[in-house]
């Protein structure tokens, strides 16, 4: 009886392997992300979820089950990271008011579509900078593959202070706002700072975002102020530290940005009123700038609708646009690290690769916008021996193009076709 059985296991292994189906995707052009090098006529064998093989000229398959994708006339890269976005839904003249009516259910349903149109866009990997809490679940079901979307890092709520950027209450009627803690993300102390990201942790989030300094949307007048001490934030990052969690931190003012670099946030996202001073602490302190050009692109246009924002808002939507553009300019021709970010969720999801031509528009070059997106993304996030390359033992995350980026950066905002995890979801 045992001898039947281990037969019928083999049987059934070999029969799975017989069937297993591996990819020849035979491609014209591919980008080398770190030499900024192409290399023409190649075939990428894809066996799983992974490169197995890039060998030169166009292979024929090796077995009858395996599948040839022809990308002869098209340019490919590795799939594209954006490290801010918010994946739960979409800014509109509704979102102040849609807290208070909508289910975790709404937002759940809100995020996979949103999800779905950012993979199917290119962007393979992103992290999420905070929402509800819901954005954890919409990864897990990624996943498991119950929905379509891509590798998501989440941060699942956002850690503020009483009253500042991502405190859940701020704009309620009275009756409303309470007093809320670390559990809903919001801390007055170090110590209620490691209980939040303890917190967080327990709750399954990937990584740590603090609003350092006041807000653009928030339902607030100053949008540039500090809003957390420097213990807090030593607090956070120790404790972010100890759970292996990247931290980042929202930021618009100077004095929020430096005590964040000097509490050892790792990346801070916007900058937009960053001295030249703070840039050169940045450089110190091996900290990054994410700066989310598309969304003061999206608020600087929509504060001229009336009644768009709330009006305590209009005035810092107006200002945050322009001055966005200036300081990356200023911060990337002075050395400081930049990492892609577009903060999509303030504009429409799946518009992320427009930043690529804000950030050439702003002086820098386009190879070096590709490798915010690629190779220095997969190493904040750790994982730079598996993405942010087309490269043989790496996921394999491929995106096609119908030509260079290089010489038409604007092209990445039509991707035609996505391989995420060795599964064909563009073509």
């Amino acid at each position: 009886m045992k001898i039947k059985l281990h037969f019928y296991i083999a049987t059934l292994l070999l029969s799975a392997s017989a069937f297993a189906q591996d990819y020849y995707l035979h491609c014209g052009k591919i980008l080398n992300t770190q030499t900024g090098k192409e290399s023409s006529n190649q075939t990428i064998i894809v066996s799983k979820n992974k490169i197995v093989k890039i060998q030169d000229g166009f292979q024929t398959k090796a077995k009858a089950t395996d599948i040839e994708v022809n990308l002869k006339n098209k340019y490919i890269l590795p799939g594209l990271i954006d490290l801010h976005v918010h994946i739960e839904g979409e800014n509109n003249t509704k979102s102040y008011l849609s807290k208070y009516l909508e289910n975790e259910a709404d937002v759940a349903f809100q995020a996979v579509s949103c999800a779905e149109v950012t993979l199917l866009a290119g962007f393979t990997t992103v992290r999420d900078l905070g929402g509800t809490g819901v954005n954890i679940s919409v990864r897990n079901a990624i996943n498991k593959g119950v929905v379509k979307g891509p590798r998501i890092f989440t941060a699942g709520k956002a850690i503020a202070t009483t009253g500042g950027h991502s405190d859940p209450t701020n704009g309620s009627n009275r009756k409303l706002v309470g007093d809320p803690g670390p559990h809903e993300g919001v801390i007055n102390s170090p110590e209620e700072a490691v209980k939040a990201v303890r917190e967080r942790y327990k709750e399954g989030a990937d990584v740590i975002k603090i609003t350092a300094t006041g807000g653009v949307l928030s339902v607030a007048k100053n949008g540039k102020n500090p809003q957390f001490t420097l213990e807090e934030v030593k607090a956070i990052t120790a404790t972010a530290k100890d759970y292996g969690m990247l931290t980042a931190a929202h930021a618009h003012g100077d004095e929020g940005m430096q005590r964040a670099i000097l509490g050892g946030i790792k990346t801070i996202e916007h900058g937009t009123f960053m001295s030249e001073e703070t840039m050169e602490l940045m450089k110190k302190y091996d900290s990054y700038l994410v700066p989310t050009l598309s969304a003061g692109r999206e608020v600087e246009k929509n504060a001229e609708i009336s009644g768009y924002y709330p009006e305590v808002v209009v005035p810092k939507a107006k200002e945050v646009g322009p001055q966005l553009k200036t300081t990356f300019a200023k911060a990337y021709k002075k050395g400081v690290k930049i990492a892609f970010g577009t903060d999509a969720g303030v504009f429409a999801h799946g518009n992320n690769a427009k930043e690529f031509g804000y950030m050439v528009d702003a002086g820098m070059p386009a190879l070096a916008s590709i490798q915010s997106a690629t190779i220095t993304n997969a190493l904040l996030l750790g994982m730079d021996t598996e993405l942010g390359q087309i490269k043989e033992s790496f996921l394999a995350d491929i995106i096609a193009v119908d030509e260079s980026p290089l010489t038409n950066i604007k092209i990445l905002e039509k991707v035609v076709f996505v391989m995420k995890d060795g599964k064909i979801y563009k073509k």
